[in-house]
């Protein structure tokens, strides 16, 4: 025992001066700083608990290191028996109904910030919501909104405003989930089923990912919450409507970064997937829903390109075409491209 006595202080001297390092730089140790109301819940519960997570241990291992002390062998035979001890009846009730009283205090304060985590907030007199649809697809985030507005992977939303969120999946996809740490808890976005969740924050970028292993391409499935001013977010909402019924390529940008070249790269050049830089099929509305919607196997490759875009609106293909016509380096060579290079 004495000979192991001075590794136990060395572990627990490192262990003492690591810890403020550890939580000042959080490491994922701790929750991000919080910038929504329901996140701040989250991080509310997180601390509360650790209150009581951190002094058990420290009361355990303390007894423990103070018991192995108190009765350690000293000159005792080898195979002598220790003293019995025995009649502390009210230290036994004390660590009987002390851990009921914790969990007690825990499960109430836990019961009493449920709610603020999971509802959203009542509308109030002259106040509003905005209520955006998340899906999770192989391997894009795309949100639409109520006036018809596809965005894929980066949502923007005005500042100060409750934000609704219900999170689901297309039938035929996996199981994903939505975390934007800073803007609250994970919520799974599940195929045919509908999850809720939201925030309410202020102007900022936030940034996030998938936190459900989906396949292949899991670690590119990032997402973010562009918060901005209400005026602004007004008029980028209209401006992407009225795009969205021309011409889209703002829309077939997204759809081109977020969809297109996590697999083949920004430029066609090709990464997991082939070079399609300049291939007819890109500008052949006809032939790219067809690909999107079916997706594309292979002999010896019965799942080589998933549906990615099965669901689409019509515009969304348009919107993508549009955009690779305007890109030089995408475009092939009988569908010259446009001013305006994207």
């Amino acid at each position: 025992m004495r000979a192991k006595l001075p590794v136990l202080g060395g572990l627990l001297a490192a262990a003492a001066l690591s810890t403020p390092t550890a939580l000042a730089s959080n490491g994922g140790f701790t929750p991000v700083e919080p910038e929504s109301p329901n996140a701040q819940g989250i991080s509310d519960s997180y601390w509360f608990i650790s209150i009581f997570v951190i002094a058990i241990f420290v009361l355990v291992e303390g007894l423990l290191i103070a018991f192995g002390l108190r009765y350690r062998r000293r000159r005792r035979a080898r195979f002598d028996e220790g003293a019995d001890i025995h009649g502390a009846t009210k230290l036994e009730l004390m660590w009987t109904a002390g851990p009921v009283i914790v969990l007690f205090v825990i499960a109430a304060f836990v019961f009493v910030k449920l709610p603020g985590i999971k509802n959203i907030p009542e509308a109030g007199a002259g106040s509003s919501q905005l209520e955006i649809r998340v899906e999770g697809h192989q391997f894009y985030w795309q949100f639409e909104y109520p006036n018809g507005v596809y965005a894929i992977d980066t949502m923007r939303a005005p500042a100060g405003v409750p934000v609704s969120l219900e999170v689901t999946a297309p039938d035929d996809d996996v199981i994903h989930s939505w975390w934007i740490p800073a803007l609250g808890g994970k919520i799974d976005a599940i195929p045919g089923r509908i999850n809720t969740t939201w925030f309410q924050a202020e102007e900022g970028t936030y940034t996030g990912q998938c936190a459900e292993l989906c396949g292949l391409e899991h670690a590119h499935m990032l997402a973010s919450v562009e918060v901005m001013p209400q005026e602004e977010f007004d008029a980028w909402l209209e401006e992407r409507r009225t795009d969205q019924s021309a011409t889209g390529a703002e829309l077939g940008e997204e759809m081109w970064a977020g969809v297109c070249a996590k697999c083949h790269g920004l430029a066609g050049e090709g990464d997991i997937g082939p070079t399609i830089a300049q291939a007819p099929t890109l500008v052949d509305e006809q032939a790219l829903n067809e690909l999107f919607e079916n997706g594309q196997d292979l002999p010896n490759n019965p799942s080589y390109m998933p549906p990615v875009g099965r669901g689409w609106p019509e515009y969304q293909v348009r919107a993508l075409i549009a955009y690779i016509k305007q890109n030089e380096r995408l475009a092939p060579a009988e569908a010259p491209a446009q001013e305006g290079n994207g």
